[in-house]
């Protein structure tokens, strides 16, 4: 599935050459792509077989599968773009085998006109990896933060080899005072939308803001979230932050 627009505020494409994924962290409760998954996991659709709908509500069937038919879809495209790599999926999953991420990686070096923004979960996987993968400076590599207990994500970031460096804290689930800024180029900070989703606090939101300002980092408010995100919109303290790296 590649999407030639995307309603994300920091990127303007989807490419998705692995579908489905596991719950990893406290982040996953109300994943997005699992409940679009699950909507698109009839007979003969996209997602067949990688999520359902259950009584607990939508759910990965925790089958992993790397889709080869659309790893050269970014070579298509001919005007430059930002480009959000597996806004459905974890690139560095551990069911994708490395040379499988490798491939994706070679298409991004190629590819060199677009910027392609990597994100994961799995940090541990991605610092095993980096010194084998080639670092092209138009890969964009981020981990995933919602809060204090899986900040271990940020040191194995800081260790690859990756030109632009950044941090979605998104959800974001708690307060994430003294962040480890250095050697990070941005970071985006949004609350949890959609069914059941939990409060992000605005001080929050503002000592984040903060420190980034002290440590020149841009910083990139993408939105406050709750059940109707487009109510809450994305103004903080009467403010758009939409900064990106240089």
């Amino acid at each position: 599935m590649a999407s030639q627009s995307s309603k994300i505020e920091w990127t303007e494409s989807t490419w998705n050459p692995v579908r489905g994924c596991t719950r990893v962290s406290d982040g996953c409760r109300f994943c997005y792509a699992e409940r679009i998954a699950a909507r698109f996991s009839g007979k003969g659709m996209a997602y067949e077989g990688l999520a359902e709908n259950t009584t607990a509500g939508p759910r990965w069937t925790k089958e992993v599968r790397a889709v080869p038919e659309l790893l050269n879809e970014p070579l298509k495209w001919k005007k430059p773009r930002r480009i959000f790599v597996n806004s459905m999926s974890d690139l560095f999953h551990e069911k994708i085998e490395f040379s499988y991420i490798q491939e994706v990686f070679s298409v991004m070096e190629k590819a060199h006109w677009h910027q392609f923004q990597v994100l994961t979960k799995r940090s541990e996987r991605l610092q095993e990896f980096s010194p084998k993968l080639p670092w092209p400076a138009n890969v964009w590599m981020g981990v995933s933060v919602e809060d204090c207990r899986v900040t271990h994500r940020i040191d194995a970031l800081s260790q690859t080899g990756a030109h632009i460096k950044f941090l979605s804290l998104e959800p974001l689930l708690g307060a994430l005072p003294n962040l480890a800024l250095n050697g990070i180029d941005w970071v985006i900070v949004g609350g949890e939308s959609g069914p059941g989703a939990r409060e992000m606090k605005k001080k929050w939101v503002i000592d984040i803001r903060n420190q980034c300002a002290t440590a020149e980092v841009p910083f990139f408010f993408k939105q406050w979230g709750g059940k109707r995100k487009s109510k809450t919109g994305r103004e903080l303290e009467g403010q758009f932050y939409d900064e990106m790296p240089v």
